[in-house]
């Protein structure tokens, strides 16, 4: 494949990890306001140990190959979607105890499928790079994703810190896809 034609494999998948973020920064305001009750909230200090780390050293950042960079994009996301469709089946059940408005379940499922479409494209891209890769199954990002059972409010903030790292995420993803691009036509 040329270089020209990866490069804009790179860069359509940073315009859509773009529209994802804006997306995601969407549903997050949404979300504030109508689980947490407080369109302003925000709460840094609380972190799941189930999603990916956002902090990176940056010259182990930098020195990652192509592949590694690709394979980690994809598990992430991966990850990110389990997340998203355990969130999206447990605000299904409430709505349907509380009539809860679909809109946050509808932005939700639009944001999976822009994750899906994504992994993907970061599929396709890793066996340009290596041909030789095995795309993982889903059921093995899910099999550390069951939760014990929560208080309403608990479940609420882990709603809350999936899509603030989701946002936080998909930054760190635009620039591995800036990267990416710009090494295509040293």
């Amino acid at each position: 494949m040329s270089r020209f034609v990866q490069k804009n494999k790179y860069n359509n998948s940073f315009s859509l990890t773009r529209s994802t973020r804006i997306r995601v920064q969407h549903l997050l305001k949404k979300y504030k306001e109508q689980q947490m009750g407080n369109i302003h909230f925000e709460d840094r200090s609380r972190h799941l140990r189930d999603l990916p780390l956002l902090s990176t050293d940056f010259n182990s950042w930098f020195q990652l190959s192509d592949w590694d960079r690709l394979h980690r994009a994809f598990t992430d996301i991966q990850t990110y979607w389990s997340m998203l469709e355990r969130k999206r089946k447990q605000l299904e059940k409430e709505q349907n105890v509380q009539r809860m408005a679909t809109s946050l379940l509808q932005s939700i499922k639009h944001i999976q499928l822009d994750l899906r479409d994504l992994m993907s494209q970061v599929s396709s891209q890793m066996k340009v790079v290596r041909s030789s890769w095995v795309r993982p199954t889903p059921a093995a990002a899910l099999q550390n994703l069951q939760r014990s059972s929560r208080t309403v409010w608990e479940s609420r903030v882990e709603g809350y810190i999936i899509l603030r790292d989701l946002d936080l995420y998909l930054t760190k993803l635009a620039r591995d896809f800036l990267l990416l691009a710009s090494k295509t036509h040293l």
